[in-house]
């Protein structure tokens, strides 16, 4: 008998992939197979992103089309998951008739009997209740890669920023205990996982009870045959000396410090209800450098957040020029229905908008090439991860890999060179990627 097959389009962050992952798991736990083809698919799953506009307008869009696939076969089953379900939950249904399932971003270990149920032909159905364990799960995630994994340690959000619909939408935090943290990462390093992504709204803010974020990297860092560690995200509030003092101090936590920083401006900040000053940051970022000077800082920064005036924007500019990232997630604001700032006026005009982001993304582009250039002729590390997207000038095949400051590395490698550590000159590079030989 052929097996009934799936497919999940999935959109957003580090934690809806991870969440993919999980749901496929439980979809092959109980007997589907994954299929490349929407058409083929017997269950087909959205799982959304609503944080930006023009993610939630994405996913919308997917979702409408499927409206065909659904026609063409009524026994398909259409589902919708992730942070538009649980914010519109039923009125979803009203919108998309089509739609068999709304799933929760807490309600994966309902998916099980809500497969069943469907399967005996109950729909539509809808799952948004908050679960306190939204990671305990009789499946195992169905990993995109077997070499880098990521390994989620908290969900949920406390800091309740006045433009982010996340606290609504995935709640309150909740952390993983430390131990069930480390059974998974041994499991994983038993198949071949050789870098793992703790992931988190906050990871900084990471406490079972027992464990903060610093100890549970040191627990981590003691797990044989894992080379790498890596995390995000961090909220620049709650990235302390304990933090910086365990990057600094243990082998396998990689150098790369992912701090939204969102303005340069005092006023702005205090309105986004950030929690700390731009002083704060900048003194943060200082005693990052000094402890770790090869350390990459990466950020996010919005432009065009209500009442920002020029002045207040001209303040960000300076901040990215002093601070100089390696590189930034940049945004316009765009109002989030249900947070504190949406009842705010969106007074900075789009055109204005789109000519702050421009320039600013300019900004940060040039010093990102910059930094990129300055690191030739150096000697780096990479993890090796497999074929590069790109052949080499000759038409030859090349290898990718990754610093411990999360830049990719383009080089002419070996195949025996994936899954290993590989010392490289970088010869060249690019605002996005460097380009190297083996060392000497």
């Amino acid at each position: 008998m052929t097996r009934p097959t799936y497919k999940i389009i999935s959109y957003g962050c580090q934690m809806n992939a991870y969440d993919s992952e999980l749901m496929a798991g439980v979809l092959e736990a109980k007997g589907y197979s994954l299929t490349d083809s929407e058409k083929d698919s017997d269950v087909l799953l959205v799982n959304t992103c609503i944080v930006r506009g023009s993610a939630e307008e994405r996913a919308l869009g997917r979702l409408a089309k499927l409206k065909a696939l659904k026609q063409e076969r009524p026994d398909r089953i259409l589902g919708v998951c992730g942070c538009l379900a649980q914010r519109d939950a039923e009125a979803l249904f009203d919108r998309f008739p089509h739609l068999d399932l709304v799933l929760g971003t807490r309600a994966i270990p309902s998916l099980p009997e809500l497969l069943d149920r469907l399967g005996a032909g109950e729909r539509p159905l809808a799952s948004v209740e908050e679960c306190e364990h939204p990671y305990q799960v009789n499946a195992v995630p169905v990993r995109k890669s077997s070499l880098r994994t990521l390994v989620p340690i908290m969900s949920g959000c406390n800091n309740w920023c006045s433009y982010c619909i996340v606290p609504q939408v995935r709640g309150r935090e909740v952390s993983r205990p430390a131990g069930t943290i480390l059974d998974e990462i041994r499991a994983l390093v038993q198949v071949g996982t050789r870098d793992v992504t703790l992931v988190g709204q906050n990871v900084n803010s990471y406490h079972d009870g027992r464990t903060d974020f610093a100890n549970l990297l040191g627990k981590i860092n003691d797990i044989n045959d894992l080379l790498r560690i890596r995390y995000i995200t961090s909220h620049p509030r709650d990235a302390n000396a304990r933090h910086v003092d365990a990057v600094s101090s243990l082998s396998k936590v990689c150098d790369h410090f992912h701090l939204p920083v969102q303005s340069g401006s005092n006023r702005v900040l205090d309105r986004m209800n950030r929690g700390y000053t731009r002083e704060h940051y900048m003194e943060l970022v200082e005693g990052i450098r000094d402890r770790l000077p090869e350390a990459t800082i990466t950020t996010d920064i919005i432009v065009g957040f209500p009442g920002e005036t020029q002045a207040e924007y001209e303040e960000t500019i300076d901040l990215v020029e002093n601070v100089r990232f390696d590189s930034a997630f940049t945004f316009f604001y765009n109002v989030r229905v249900g947070t504190r700032a949406a009842d705010w006026p969106d007074d900075v005009p789009l055109e204005e908008k789109k000519t702050r982001l421009s320039r600013l993304i300019e900004l940060q582009e040039r010093i990102s090439l910059e930094k990129n250039q300055g690191m030739i002729g150096r000697q780096v590390e990479v993890l090796s991860e497999g074929p590069a997207r790109r052949k080499d000038r000759h038409g030859g095949s090349q290898l990718v890999g990754r610093t411990t400051g999360d830049k990719c590395v383009v080089y002419t490698g070996k195949p025996e060179d994936v899954g290993r550590l590989v010392p490289l000159s970088i010869t060249d590079a690019a605002a996005h990627t460097l380009f190297g030989k083996a060392a000497e």
